[in-house]
Protein backbone atom coordinates (compact mmCIF):
# COMPACT_ATOMS: atom_id res chain seq x y z
CA UNK A 1 0.00 0.00 0.00
CA UNK A 2 2.96 2.31 0.62
CA UNK A 3 3.92 2.16 -3.06
CA UNK A 4 0.41 3.23 -4.04
CA UNK A 5 0.39 6.12 -1.57
CA UNK A 6 3.89 7.18 -2.65
CA UNK A 7 2.67 7.60 -6.22
CA UNK A 8 -0.31 9.63 -5.01
CA UNK A 9 2.03 11.87 -2.98
CA UNK A 10 3.92 12.58 -6.21
CA UNK A 11 0.59 13.50 -7.84
CA UNK A 12 1.94 15.38 -10.87
CA UNK A 13 5.70 14.79 -10.65
CA UNK A 14 6.84 13.88 -14.14
CA UNK A 15 10.57 14.22 -13.49
CA UNK A 16 12.81 11.57 -12.01
CA UNK A 17 12.64 7.80 -12.18
CA UNK A 18 10.28 5.11 -10.86
CA UNK A 19 11.20 1.51 -10.14
CA UNK A 20 9.30 -1.40 -11.65
CA UNK A 21 7.90 -2.22 -8.23
CA UNK A 22 6.50 1.29 -7.77
CA UNK A 23 4.80 1.22 -11.18
CA UNK A 24 3.38 -2.30 -10.97
CA UNK A 25 2.19 -1.98 -7.36
CA UNK A 26 0.33 1.19 -8.34
CA UNK A 27 -1.22 -0.65 -11.29
CA UNK A 28 -2.18 -3.61 -9.08
CA UNK A 29 -3.86 -1.44 -6.46
CA UNK A 30 -5.69 0.49 -9.19
CA UNK A 31 -7.10 -2.75 -10.59
CA UNK A 32 -8.14 -3.98 -7.14
CA UNK A 33 -9.78 -0.69 -6.18
CA UNK A 34 -11.57 -0.41 -9.53
CA UNK A 35 -12.85 -3.98 -9.19
CA UNK A 36 -14.13 -3.37 -5.65
CA UNK A 37 -15.80 -0.08 -6.64
CA UNK A 38 -17.42 -1.73 -9.65
CA UNK A 39 -18.63 -4.63 -7.52
CA UNK A 40 -20.10 -2.33 -4.88
CA UNK A 41 -21.78 -0.14 -7.47
CA UNK A 42 -23.13 -3.21 -9.24
CA UNK A 43 -24.70 -4.46 -6.02
CA UNK A 44 -26.14 -1.04 -5.29
CA UNK A 45 -27.45 -0.68 -8.83
CA UNK A 46 -25.53 2.56 -9.35
CA UNK A 47 -24.63 4.00 -12.74
CA UNK A 48 -20.85 3.74 -12.13
CA UNK A 49 -20.24 7.35 -11.22
CA UNK A 50 -17.90 6.51 -8.33
CA UNK A 51 -15.70 4.44 -10.65
CA UNK A 52 -15.52 7.29 -13.15
CA UNK A 53 -14.61 9.77 -10.41
CA UNK A 54 -11.92 7.41 -9.11
CA UNK A 55 -10.56 6.94 -12.63
CA UNK A 56 -10.31 10.68 -13.15
CA UNK A 57 -8.67 11.12 -9.73
CA UNK A 58 -5.85 8.67 -10.51
CA UNK A 59 -5.41 9.63 -14.17
CA UNK A 60 -2.68 12.23 -13.60
CA UNK A 61 -0.70 10.14 -11.07
CA UNK A 62 -0.98 7.17 -13.43
CA UNK A 63 0.46 9.13 -16.32
CA UNK A 64 3.17 10.61 -14.07
CA UNK A 65 4.33 7.22 -12.74
CA UNK A 66 4.32 5.86 -16.31
CA UNK A 67 6.53 8.71 -17.49
CA UNK A 68 8.89 8.20 -14.54
CA UNK A 69 8.98 4.45 -15.33
CA UNK A 70 9.96 5.22 -18.93
CA UNK A 71 12.65 7.57 -17.59
CA UNK A 72 13.98 4.66 -15.53
CA UNK A 73 14.58 2.72 -18.74
CA UNK A 74 16.25 5.82 -20.27
CA UNK A 75 13.33 6.70 -22.54
CA UNK A 76 11.50 9.95 -22.92
CA UNK A 77 8.02 10.23 -21.47
CA UNK A 78 6.77 10.91 -24.98
CA UNK A 79 7.08 7.17 -25.62
CA UNK A 80 3.84 6.89 -23.66
CA UNK A 81 2.04 8.08 -26.80
CA UNK A 82 2.98 4.85 -28.59
CA UNK A 83 0.18 3.26 -26.55
CA UNK A 84 -2.28 5.07 -28.84
CA UNK A 85 -1.36 2.70 -31.67
CA UNK A 86 -3.85 -0.17 -31.44
CA UNK A 87 -2.45 -3.48 -30.13
CA UNK A 88 1.17 -2.99 -31.23
CA UNK A 89 1.60 0.19 -29.19
CA UNK A 90 0.25 -1.42 -26.04
CA UNK A 91 2.56 -4.42 -26.47
CA UNK A 92 5.61 -2.19 -26.99
CA UNK A 93 4.66 -0.12 -23.94
CA UNK A 94 4.24 -3.28 -21.86
CA UNK A 95 7.72 -4.45 -22.90
CA UNK A 96 9.16 -1.06 -21.88
CA UNK A 97 7.42 -1.21 -18.49
CA UNK A 98 8.73 -4.68 -17.59
CA UNK A 99 12.34 -3.94 -18.53
CA UNK A 100 14.87 -3.51 -15.75
CA UNK A 101 16.19 -0.12 -14.75
CA UNK A 102 19.20 1.37 -16.41
CA UNK A 103 21.91 0.40 -13.91
CA UNK A 104 23.58 3.78 -13.42
CA UNK A 105 22.52 7.39 -13.35
CA UNK A 106 20.98 8.60 -16.59
CA UNK A 107 19.79 11.99 -17.86
CA UNK A 108 16.63 11.67 -15.73
CA UNK A 109 18.38 11.15 -12.41
CA UNK A 110 20.04 8.53 -10.21
CA UNK A 111 18.96 4.90 -10.21
CA UNK A 112 16.16 4.57 -7.63
CA UNK A 113 17.33 1.05 -6.75
CA UNK A 114 20.70 2.28 -5.53
CA UNK A 115 19.24 5.45 -4.00
CA UNK A 116 16.98 3.45 -1.66
CA UNK A 117 19.48 0.72 -0.87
Amino acid sequence: MNWYLEVLKKYAVFSGRARRKEYWMFALFNIIIAFVLGFIEGLAGGPGVIGIIYGLAVLIPGIAVSVRRLHDTNRSGWWLLIGLIPLIGVIVLLVFMVQDSQPDENQYGPNPKTATA
